[in-house]
């Protein structure tokens, strides 16, 4: 028998109690504003805007909970998953809008009315997300350590306010242009946009709450001083 090999000293892998409760959220969260409301505009108070925009801004939320808790690199497998589950979700959409429908079924119509986004429109949305949720955990990380963890609320708005603008920039132009006017199509970005960022604002009680029964009982408070910031990592 040979001589026996140490093993080499490894870094211990945190568990967290609330991390993938919080991923589970987060993917919920994103698929359903995605599917539930996101073809039906409706007007309040002579504001016209897509119903589904009342609740995408929770990603953001959730986004931000991850990045200020738990640090970058696990916000980012988060956003990765989330990327995953939206083309998951546009692949079999498109699978299932394509098959021929039975001679005794006549749900078709309603259902390409709800599930049967083009190709453009997918494509817009997976790139706008990915391009929103990666800026807003990025500038969140870097201003916690700017601040040195300080005004929250400065952060968890100021990364919303950059996330959602990447979002808006890449997913409207990529997805309607040239198939709206462009008055329509800056009007439709401007007000959505606005309406995201009030979200964030309106909803910043509730995130200093969570951050902080999470920071308490997580017993973690993670500062990205030597981070790599690359999106094209899933190591924690």
């Amino acid at each position: 028998m040979g001589p026996r090999m140490t093993p080499a000293t490894s870094v211990p892998v945190r568990n967290y109690r609330y991390y993938d409760l919080i991923m589970a959220a987060f993917v919920c969260v994103l698929l359903c504003a995605n599917l539930v409301g996101v073809s039906k505009a409706v007007t309040i108070g002579g504001f016209t805007f897509g119903a589904g925009n009342i609740f995408f801004p929770l990603s953001y939320l959730f986004g931000d909970v991850l990045t200020e808790v738990y640090g970058y690199a696990r916000s980012r497998k988060v956003v990765w998953a989330g990327f995953g589950a939206l083309a998951y979700v546009s692949v079999m959409s498109a699978v299932v809008v394509a098959l021929p429908p039975a001679a005794s079924w006549h749900g078709q119509e309603a259902l390409e009315a709800v599930f049967g986004a083009t190709w453009r429109t997918s494509m817009a949305s997976l790139l706008g997300y990915a391009c929103g949720e990666f800026a807003n955990s990025v500038t969140l990380a870097k201003l916690k350590v700017k601040t040195q963890g300080r005004f929250l609320w400065m952060r968890t708005i100021g990364s919303t306010v950059v996330g959602e603008a990447a979002d808006t920039l890449v997913f409207y132009p990529l997805a309607f242009f040239g198939t709206w006017s462009n008055e329509l199509l800056l009007t439709v970005m401007m007000g959505n946009y606005a309406l995201k960022v009030a979200w964030e604002v309106l909803a910043t009680p509730v995130t200093y709450r969570v951050v902080a029964f999470l920071k308490k009982k997580e017993n973690e408070d993670y500062f990205d001083r030597d981070t790599d910031f690359t999106p094209f990592s899933l190591k924690t």
